[in-house]
């Protein structure tokens, strides 16, 4: 178990006033007894933290790159969590939620909250999508790709679908889209990445187009 929290306190138990032993350390830390290992690992530990500090304190008060702020975009639109894109840019938590609000990143909810539709940005706002294109689902709160317009002659082409005017009932367009629930680094591009169908009207999805000046590759998400 070699992760930041248990080093820390594996480091803690060890510079206490009543010391556990080399041996015990290394137990904790589930390796195998050789103190040359766990001197390294301490060593690395403070190194790591010696860095991150030092950056922290480079960046602190400077503006967000273009290459920042597309790699905290691609990471929140990816699902990482907003205290994770902190730590890997070296940023304070405000500093990474300002640049979400700020480029207009449609926002996430909490689990328990999928059922909400939460509000768009103003630049993500469409009233159309391409056949191919990635978005957001502000239903599902993940990316998606619109695979085809709901259109009166596409549904008379589709068996079993219903002949509904989307535009004259809900006045909007509708679309049939295939949501991503997870990023698959494994996958090739040409393989379908893990999701699930669904539809959705125009409004309840958002344009990520405006990201991509920024470096973000939607075809990446």
């Amino acid at each position: 178990d070699l992760t930041d929290t248990n080093i820390r306190k594996v480091i803690g138990l060890l510079d206490s006033e009543t010391p556990i032993t080399k041996k015990q350390a290394c137990e904790m830390l589930n390796i195998s007894y050789n103190v040359t290992r766990l001197a390294r690992i301490i060593e690395e530990y403070h190194e790591k933290k010696a860095y991150v500090k030092r950056r922290k304190s480079q960046l602190r008060g400077r503006p967000a790159t273009k290459e920042e702020i597309g790699e905290i975009a691609t990471g929140y639109l990816r699902g990482d969590s907003l205290q994770e894109i902190s730590k890997y840019t070296y940023r304070s938590l405000a500093f990474v939620k300002a640049i979400i609000e700020k480029i207009g990143i449609p926002s996430r909810v909490l689990e328990e909250e999928d059922w909400i539709h939460e509000y768009l940005p103003e630049n993500c706002v469409r009233s159309s999508f391409n056949k191919g294109e990635i978005a957001w689902s502000a239903k599902y709160h993940r990316p998606c790709i619109v695979e085809a317009e709901l259109s009166v002659d596409y549904q008379a082409e589709q068996p079993g679908y219903s002949d509904v005017n989307y535009e004259n009932k809900y006045s909007s367009k509708a679309y049939k889209i295939y949501v991503l629930t997870e990023v698959d680094d494994d996958n090739e591009h040409s393989k379908r990445k893990p999701g699930f169908n669904a539809y959705s009207l125009a409004y309840d999805l958002g344009s990520l187009k405006h990201l991509e000046e920024f470096g973000v590759n939607l075809e990446s998400i």
